[in-house]
Formats: structure tokens, sequence, C-alpha cells
């Protein structure tokens, strides 16, 4: 996550709404990297995830207008990028999805065969998260890879926050039942 404050983002969405394009680029520099992270995670290929996260800000800067000075510029970012992932998805149904990104292992001294089993068993995951339904796969990159608190992601996708926990519980209990028949 970035260390902006919340007085520092609330000035630039007044800058953004006063149609200040240095307050453009500036969005794109404090978020490129997390909506770009964000697609590769929900399984984009890399080109994709580029293209997909330029339009992301393509259609904030479009539709700057919309921003509620009562609602965080961070939660309406990612909403506009679920909404253009969701829309990338419909037109390119039946496509392979790729493996999720950018889940870093923390090296933390272990000894080399901890740190391959830890691997193994991220891999396991990666592949666990990438299978789950699209739903589910938002509610798991949005609050444990893309750091929101649960109000955040909710808002995000979209929904309330009783359906966001419910989606979130529903795919980790399918994560869980993957494991168990992994290790059976």
């Amino acid at each position: 996550m970035n260390d902006f404050s919340e007085q520092t983002k609330d000035s630039l969405a007044a800058r953004l709404k006063a149609g200040d394009r240095a307050a453009a680029a500036e969005l794109v520099d404090i978020y490129y990297v997390q909506i770009y992270l964000f697609m590769r995670r929900l399984g984009h290929s890399h080109t994709a995830s580029e293209d997909l996260t330029q339009e992301s800000f393509f259609q904030a800067w479009q539709n700057i207008s919309r921003l509620r000075s009562d609602r965080a510029l961070n939660n309406w970012l990612y909403q506009i990028a679920v909404n253009v992932s969701r829309l990338h998805w419909r037109k390119h149904k039946g496509r392979k999805s790729f493996s999720i990104e950018g889940v870093d292992v923390p090296d933390n001294g272990k000894a080399e065969f901890d740190k391959v089993g830890h691997l193994e068993q991220l891999e396991k995951l990666k592949i666990g998260v990438a299978n789950l339904p699209m739903k589910f796969k938002e509610a798991v990159v949005l609050h444990y890879l893309q750091h929101l608190s649960i109000a955040e992601a909710a808002e995000a996708i979209g929904v309330r926050e009783g359906t966001f926990k419910s989606r979130l519980s529903r795919a980790l209990k399918a994560l869980r039942r993957q494991f168990i028949a992994e290790d059976r």
C-alpha cells in the first residue's frame, strides 16, 4: 500500500475533479503498480494487465466527475479496475487465465529446505486462488493481496460488507477443500 495521507488523497481528488492534468499523472504515479498487480493477481496476462491498468486510469479520468468527495479515492479507483477486469473477462470468455502473481516469500533466514516447502505451498495457493470463481477470487485478491479492509473491498466490488464477508468465507472454504483433497 502507499504511504499517502488521507489529506493528500483528498487534495488529489479535488485537483482531479478540477481537471488538473498534473493530478492525473500523480494518480497514475501513485496507483499504477497497485492496479497492475491487482490485474495480474486476478489472472490476467502481463500484456492484458498493462492494457487493463491503462484502461482503468482512462476510465477514472473520463468519469472523475462521478467521484464523490466523501468517498475514498483508493476505493473508487479499485471499483473502476474491478469493472474493467470484469468487462475484459466477459469479452474473452473461455480463454485460460494465468496464475496469480505478486505474492512474495519473505526471507527470514529459514533453512533452504523450509523455503522450498514454503514455495511449494505458496504455488498451491496461487493455483487454488486462480481456480476460484471470479467473485471469490476478487474477494481474496482485494482483501489479502491488495490489503484493502473489508469495507474498502466491499465498496470496490459494489456489494455490502456482509456479502463480501460471505464471499471471502466461501472462498476460504473452497481453498481448504482443495488443499484437503490434494493431501489425500
